[in-house]
């Protein structure tokens, strides 16, 4: 018993950090983002003609259509005229909502997980107590606790939001509060079309930012369903540890029927 407690103990006080995502995985995600969004703006570029909106570069406009057409946010600045121009939008959308964005999240994963290793180091080397260390570091499950990954992941979607709140402000001339309004509602991929990037360093900027912050808001969501079922659970287990044994449990537990319960 005492070496059972020992090594409870040490396991408890030892934090492992979480394993980052594979460098391949990043290194794939990232060429095929460029072969995908290069064949978009190569098709866009021949058929400017056959898309209506505000022109600023032919680059920086396919880059940015591509974008916005990916991430399902759908300004309608930009919009296809044509029948063709209509068919490779869909194909575009859809192929680039399945397959691109299952990529990208593991950027964002390996993102969380670069600062859920910073956070665990810093505890070892600062030398919290345990109280606090606990509230942090889930031991049981060797993995940070659920809401410090909701609170990473929600630090993110604040920062991106007031990233995109000074580009818009200072480059797109908005006010505040528009620019407060467009952020929020490009990040939800609502994208009413009221308002949009209309220069080519806001566009340029959009097809960095769309990309990144649309997917901190959707782990952000995933976390926070994450922390929910969690915690369901955690209040169903102690239910059941906490609840007087009945002899219909009893009776339940005699699966051989023959009167006799055996405990291994």
């Amino acid at each position: 018993m005492a070496v059972m407690k020992d090594l409870i103990k040490q396991r408890s006080t030892q934090i492992e950090k979480p394993k980052l995502e594979s460098n391949s995985i990043l290194r794939q995600a990232f060429l095929l983002l460029l072969f995908y969004l290069s064949m978009g703006v190569v098709i866009y570029s021949f058929n400017r003609d056959n898309f209506s909106g505000i022109e600023t570069h032919p680059v920086a406009d396919a880059l940015y259509f591509c974008i916005v057409t990916m991430c399902t946010i759908g300004y309608g600045d930009i919009a296809p005229t044509t029948p063709a121009t209509k068919v490779f939008a869909c194909v575009f959308v859809l192929v680039g909502f399945g397959f691109i964005d299952i990529l990208l999240s593991g950027v964002v994963n390996y993102v969380l997980d670069l600062q859920e290793n910073m956070i665990l180091t810093s505890v070892n080397q600062v030398g919290i107590n345990h109280k606090a260390k606990n509230y942090i570091y889930d031991a049981e499950k060797g993995r940070m606790r659920i809401r410090m990954k909701v609170g990473l992941a929600l630090g993110v979607v604040i920062l991106c939001i007031g990233t995109g709140t000074m580009i818009l402000y200072f480059v797109e001339k908005l006010d505040w509060v528009d620019s407060v309004y467009l952020s929020v509602m490009s990040v939800t991929t609502v994208g009413y079309g009221d308002r949009a990037f209309k220069t080519m360093a806001g566009r340029l900027f959009a097809a960095a930012w769309l990309l990144v912050s649309t997917l901190a808001v959707a782990r952000a969501f995933l976390y926070l369903a994450e922390a929910r079922i969690d915690k369901r659970h955690r209040r169903i287990t102690n239910w059941v540890l906490h609840r007087e044994i009945t002899v219909e449990d009893l009776l339940a537990a005699d699966v051989n029927n023959n009167g006799f319960i055996r405990l291994d």
